[in-house]
């Protein structure tokens, strides 16, 4: 005698009539296909930071400057737009020859740019307009227009001289005195306007004895 077999039960699932079902079902759905995986939000939320996080590290470590008169003829022109360093001076100081933007004393508001002529610890004299650092004449090769002024200068610690390119047109340290370390801005680094003007920066470097002082 054959035992019955017992019958497979089959479920059927049958779906609830919308009114019966409950809201935060929907909700939890919806908000799943906002938020979850790489959805358009959070690609724009993320595009947004990254934008802010290079905004704050170029603001940082860089500056845009526009050259204002002649004062830095022939090397720099009225009008030219500059991209300024400020992280060059982080890793070492500032060198004879190089270009700066800074702070003048007496006009902190402002900026003016300048070539480094003196360091700190040096004597600058100034005779007829031929420049000398510790008794070493400088061969200043980028002057088209020397000045015609004179004078004596010690520099103490922090303290640079700086000068004009353009010597008979130039409001400088001959004028106002030394400048602090504290006042400089940065190194002009990239020349981005006018066109024809784009590159790097020509700064010059010094023979090693007139560095040194010897």
């Amino acid at each position: 005698m054959e035992e019955p077999q017992a019958e497979e039960t089959q479920t059927e699932h049958i779906p609830l009539p919308d009114s019966e079902r409950h809201p935060m079902a929907d909700s939890q759905v919806s908000m799943a296909r906002a938020f979850g995986g790489r959805s358009v939000l959070r690609e724009i939320l993320e595009t947004i930071l990254l934008t802010a996080i290079i905004f704050l590290v170029l603001n940082t470590t860089t500056g845009r400057f526009q050259v204002r008169g002649s004062s830095m003829k022939p090397t720099l022109h009225d009008g030219q737009y500059l991209v300024v360093s400020k992280l060059t001076y982080w890793v070492h100081p500032p060198e004879r020859g190089d270009i700066i933007v800074f702070h003048p004393p007496g006009n902190l508001g402002d900026d003016y740019i300048k070539r480094i002529i003196g360091l700190p610890g040096e004597r600058v004299e100034i005779r007829s307009g031929m420049v000398w650092v510790d008794g070493v004449l400088l061969e200043e090769s980028y002057i088209a227009n020397p000045g015609s002024y004179s004078g004596e200068w010690s520099l103490g610690e922090g303290e640079y001289f700086v000068l004009g390119d353009n010597r008979r047109n130039s409001s400088d340290s001959h004028s106002w005195g030394v400048l602090l370390r504290e006042n400089i801005v940065g190194k002009a680094w990239l020349s981005y306007w006018p066109p024809e003007e784009w590159g790097l920066v020509a700064h010059h470097t010094f023979p090693q004895p007139a560095d040194q002082g010897d």
